[in-house]
């Protein structure tokens, strides 16, 4: 009985944190097995039944051969009749128990092949089974064709209850702007994957006891639904999603410690953040939420599209997508799509037409005008011209990251869907957050995470490699599609949509995802870059301009901002280097854009390009794997620098906005603000505002830098001594630090009293090392968000050029200030801003 008494203890462990017992794993699920077999009782199977992660847990393995053996009667258990076997394996969602129970549609148990059939009939990850169950139904077999007509009949959907005409929740409103920080802190990163324990932290940095608040609102006996003016902003995290429906949502049968379902209400909800809630099942509506407040019993009528409270009519919204009733019906945007296809291919088998059970997404009108640069790379990707905004497609999904604070997530939600290998063509795991300073949990995941998504075909990096965006946009193919667990998946060539660790999972194993193309804003640029003026600057010169035309707010309540759930399209540096132009493309996360383009001429993408080839052999030559996946990469690539070409936009393509910004009128630097990406003002600005001037800490590093920023500051730091700011220094990859450190520049950072980092994330996500309490910050970094680098930080946000001056004097510059100390870089530009070609460093091997 060791087994449960340890069981036992681990529950009342997990009684203490106020959640419920991890499932098990596969030896525990042995170990109970041997009970089961000797003594079952109701509490044994429940734990068999609810407690074992389903799909291709290794658990579920250990469980689905368990009852197979049962069903198939080589094993007796008296609790357990054959049946009862197969229907506990039907609870699995697919994977490891789908092949006992097409087998079982053969027993010669007639209640055997019964409970087969229902089963089977709900089971719709069945992948290449499906091809075993036709042969049966084209054998002659009975139980298999009605297993068969029952897909092409959609009865997994219909037999689901439909989204209810009237939904009364009760109110718990976040005013303001709550972004993914605030419900996964970065703090708490690494118990993400337990969905119970890690929505313990949501919102706890942000107000007072939200949790015992949703608790004593239950008791009204609605559902809680969560409502804010702005909501989700930030990283593609599902891990927030997954909190919201912990504590508002409904269990799954035989899923342990997952929900689905739940209400999200907001004035505005983040696009990543609503498309994350339609795969997880939740409904999200956009609509006026300003008479709402915690408390509040409030009616939702969705096919009407109104929201009443005492009453009365306070808001209209419009469902959006039309499809998304089905959505929720079927537990998620994910199961819909693999649902659907499943009955498409039944219906296939049994000759019979197109199925009239789901909703149509409503697709726009052919305006007959010209086609984005976007809208072509993702008709590309669909075997099309180009799309129109608003319509639904399933683009090829070439390219897909994942990262390793929603890894762990990702590999569980591929575990759910079943899946043995990708079918996308490239799928990369990196371990940039979490490589510094690993915590137990860590250093177990950077053991077992590689394996799991190199044996899926995948290519797994190691920690100390750095972050993934500046790998993963190595191994990127020009004017294609592709996917990303880290909301700064945005690739400087192609098209990324980042998505939550569920959308990961699932571009990752089918090679495509689900879109509902957004319009595109563009940006153009005119003019000549001036004195003193980076790249970073014009980043924060968009949402600077858009704020002068009243297309960007930064205050919350009724917020404006024209970039969010749309492209952003930037064109008139077609010179920029690949590196240079992802510093556009990354910021675009900021703008909560749903994606990003770049416009650039043929030189610098063959440029990278051939750079890129000798990188990935290099991977290949110093043993990463999947080496097919990145020797088939490195085929393309070549075929493409065979004959390179780039789409173009079309002259007479539309736009939800035009944006022109003009450098010539750009001539001091432009930084964000504390504590807002889109708070955005030049030095001048800044210093004639009440905003903090002096500086206690600057970090440069993450994902926005290269290593021409690097020699930047080493340059403005030489000869000045020790800074009087604390200065972290973090190259974004090893290959950084290495060129860094043999040309003389870490001698430099450590004359400067510079703490310098192993490459990857650091102080950006702020999961790990963190700057002091109330600390004055200027950082390199992406976003700025209240407590991201610390707690109580304020935090600017800007170029490593002038984050070199912010170290030297302690406090942001005047103009003058800043292009007097900068003026050490002046004549080196082309040295100092020198990118690593790998194909021109002689015999190059990755160290």
């Amino acid at each position: 009985m060791a087994f449960i008494e340890d069981y036992k203890a681990h529950v009342t462990e997990r009684e203490a944190l106020g959640v419920p017992a991890l499932p098990l794993s596969a030896e525990q699920t042995a170990e109970l097995i041997e009970l089961i077999k000797s003594d079952c009782t109701d509490e044994l199977l429940d734990l068999l039944t609810n407690r074992v992660s389903p799909g291709v847990d290794d658990a579920a393995y250990v469980k689905a051969a368990f009852l197979n053996d049962v069903a198939a009667e080589k094993v007796s258990v008296a609790a357990i009749a054959p049946e009862k076997a197969v229907e506990i394996l039907g609870m699995m969602l697919g994977g490891y128990n789908v092949k006992p129970l097409v087998d079982a549609l053969s027993s010669s148990n007639s209640a055997v092949v019964e409970a087969a059939k229902e089963a089977l009939k709900h089971t719709l990850l069945v992948y290449d089974a499906f091809n075993d169950v036709e042969e049966l139904h084209k054998a002659g077999n009975a139980a298999a064709t009605e297993v068969m007509t029952s897909w092409a009949n959609a009865e997994w959907f219909t037999s689901k209850p439909e989204l209810a005409e009237e939904i009364t929740v009760t109110v718990f409103k976040v005013p303001g702007e709550t972004n993914t920080d605030d419900l996964s802190p970065a703090s708490e990163a690494f118990t993400r994957s337990d969905i119970p324990l890690h929505a313990n932290s949501m919102l706890v940095a942000k107000m007072d006891d939200p949790i015992n608040t949703i608790k004593s609102l239950k008791e009204k006996g609605n559902p809680i639904a969560y409502v804010g003016d702005v909501v989700g902003t930030g990283s593609s995290r599902k891990s927030g999603v997954n909190s919201v429906q912990w504590h508002m949502g409904e269990d799954i049968a035989g899923v342990p410690n997952k929900r689905t379902g739940g209400v999200v209400l907001g004035g505005i909800i983040a696009p990543i953040f609503f498309a994350t809630c339609e795969d997880s099942g939740a409904l999200p509506l956009e609509l006026d939420v300003t008479q709402m407040e915690t408390g509040d019993v409030v009616t939702i009528y969705p096919y009407k599209g109104e929201a009443h409270k005492n009453g009365e009519c306070i808001a209209t919204f419009k469902l959006n997508p039309n499809t998304i009733t089905d959505e929720v019906r079927a537990g998620g945007r994910i199961p819909l799509i693999i649902g659907r296809g499943l009955t498409s291919k039944a219906r296939g088998v049994l000759s019979m037409g197109a199925s009239d059970a789901f909703l149509t997404a409503e697709q726009p009108a052919d305006t007959g005008k010209g086609y984005t640069l976007a809208q072509k790379m993702v008709g590309k990707a669909c075997g099309m011209e180009g799309v129109r905004p608003g319509m639904y497609v399933e683009p090829v999904t070439s390219t897909v990251g994942s990262q390793d604070t929603t890894g762990p997530m990702t590999r569980d939600e591929i575990k759910e869907l079943a899946a043995l290998g990708f079918n996308a063509d490239l799928v990369m795991q990196s371990f940039c957050h979490t490589a510094a300073y690993p915590k137990p949990s860590d250093v177990t995941m950077h053991n077992t995470l590689p394996d799991f998504i190199s044996m899926r075909s995948g290519v797994a990096l190691r920690p100390g490699d750095g972050v993934i965006h500046s790998w993963l946009n190595r191994m990127v193919l020009p004017d294609t599609v592709g996917t990303g667990g880290d909301s700064h998946t945005r690739f400087p060539i192609g098209i990324s949509f980042p998505g939550g660790s569920g959308i990961v999972a699932f571009a990752g194993v089918t090679g495509s995802m689900p879109l509902t193309m957004p319009e595109s804003v563009l940006v153009r640029f005119k003019g000549e870059l001036q004195e003193g003026i980076t790249l970073r600057d014009l980043v924060n010169a968009i949402p600077h301009q858009a704020i002068k035309e009243g297309l960007l707010t930064v205050e919350k309540k009724g917020k404006k901002n024209i970039f969010a759930g749309r492209i952003l399209e930037i064109e008139g540096l077609p010179q920029l280097k690949v590196e240079q132009a992802f510093e556009l493309s990354d910021a675009s996360a900021e703008r909560s854009a749903a994606a990003c383009t770049v416009r650039l001429d043929k030189e610098p993408v063959i440029e990278y390009l051939k750079s890129n080839v000798v990188l990935l052999q290099s991977m290949i030559d110093a043993g990463y794997e999947d080496h097919r996946t990145l020797a088939r990469r490195i085929t393309k690539m070549e075929a493409w620098l065979a004959n390179p070409e780039l789409m173009e936009p079309d002259a007479d393509a539309e736009y939800a906005a035009v944006i022109e910004i003009d450098l010539d009128q750009i001539t001091e630097p432009i930084l964000a603000c504390p504590n807002d990406p889109d708070d955005v003002a030049t030095l001048s600005e800044v210093l004639a505002s009440d905003r903090p001037k002096n500086i206690d800490e600057v970090f440069v590093g993450s994902c926005m830098t290269n290593i021409g920023h690097y020699r930047a500051l080493g340059e403005v730091l030489k000869g000045e001594g020790a800074v009087p700011t604390r200065l972290w220094v973090c190259p974004p990859t090893k290959m950084d630090e290495k060129q860094l450190t043999q040309e003389g520049y870490y001698a430099l950072y450590g004359a400067a009293g510079a703490r310098t980092e192993i490459p990857g994330c650091s102080l950006c996500m702020g999961n790990q090392a963190r700057v002091g309490d109330n600390a004055i910050v200027f950082s390199t970094s992406t976003r700025n968000f209240d407590n991201r680098l610390g707690k109580g930080a304020q935090v600017y946000l800007g170029s490593a050029e002038l984050a070199a001056v912010c170290s030297l004097l302690g406090k942001i510059p005047t103009k003058q200030e800043y292009l007097d100390l900068t003026k050490k870089i002046v004549g080196k530009e082309a040295d100092i801003y020198k990118y690593l070609n790998f194909n021109l460093i002689q015999d190059y091997k990755l160290a």
